[in-house]
């Protein structure tokens, strides 16, 4: 977990053992003028899982790629990550996933949410299928909810296959806002608007809190999300008694 404000350069290796089972999860919440520039070097163990989860939600650039590959066939790579991003901040992830042995499985399932003027994201989803990795099954996954005017969220998912004898290989990525249906049905059944809104983005990043499966960090997470939206809402109120 990171917090506080710094400038750090990162290397980060992981290897994991034949038929391990291993949880791993990086938790990036920096105060203003903090910079991040990091690399996580992922090798997966023959007949191995690993679930690696990232959680950004703060510094004013934080660039993080994800290098990985597997030791042997079976190994099964879950990749999760969520970002939150404030006006002025830069926070991009990079992963780059290869698959170089058989029957080997990759999840690469990212979301983040965008508030304020100039918050930038960015994410680069990249999968290698070799030669050598027949039965391979694989899929990565970007979403972006913009919350306000002028956020941006930039979203590459590339895919390239080099074998024809593979279980499934896919990609998918989108950028949204509020969807006002949604929002209109809550707040006709009493839901105010602010409160509305907490509740899709609190959906919205659910179930992959779920996944990373640590309670406190889900807890936390949703803790933050209430007080920024409601940063947003305040500022949005006294900008309109100022215009009065």
């Amino acid at each position: 977990e990171h917090g506080g404000r710094a400038r750090l350069a990162e290397g980060v290796e992981i290897s994991t053992g034949k038929d391990s089972h291993i949880s791993t999860t990086f938790i990036q919440e920096w105060e203003k003028g903090s910079k991040h520039i990091g690399n996580h070097r992922i090798h997966v163990g023959e007949g191995a899982s690993l679930r690696h989860a990232v959680v950004t939600l703060g510094g004013d650039v934080v660039r993080i790629r994800m290098d990985q590959d597997f030791g042997g066939e079976q190994g099964n790579l879950n990749m999760l990550g969520i970002y939150f991003v404030d006006p002025g901040e830069h926070i991009e992830h990079r992963t780059m996933v290869v698959h170089n042995h058989p029957a080997c499985k990759s999840r690469v399932v990212y979301k983040g949410a965008l508030d304020g003027e100039k918050a930038h994201s960015a994410w680069v989803g990249n999968a290698l299928i070799r030669p050598t990795a027949p039965g391979t099954d694989s899929y990565e996954l970007n979403r972006n909810l913009v919350l306000t005017p002028g956020a941006i969220a930039d979203s590459e998912p590339n895919l390239e296959i080099e074998n024809g004898d593979i279980v499934g290989a896919g990609h998918a990525s989108s950028v949204g806002r509020f969807d006002d249906e949604e929002l209109f049905y809550l707040q006709s059944r009493g839901v105010s608007e602010h409160e509305a809104r907490k509740l899709v983005v609190r959906g919205f990043f659910g179930e992959l809190i779920e996944e990373i499966g640590v309670p406190a960090i889900g807890e936390h997470l949703m803790n933050v999300i209430d007080r920024r939206l409601s940063r947003g809402e305040d500022a949005a109120m006294q900008s309109v008694l100022e215009e009065k």
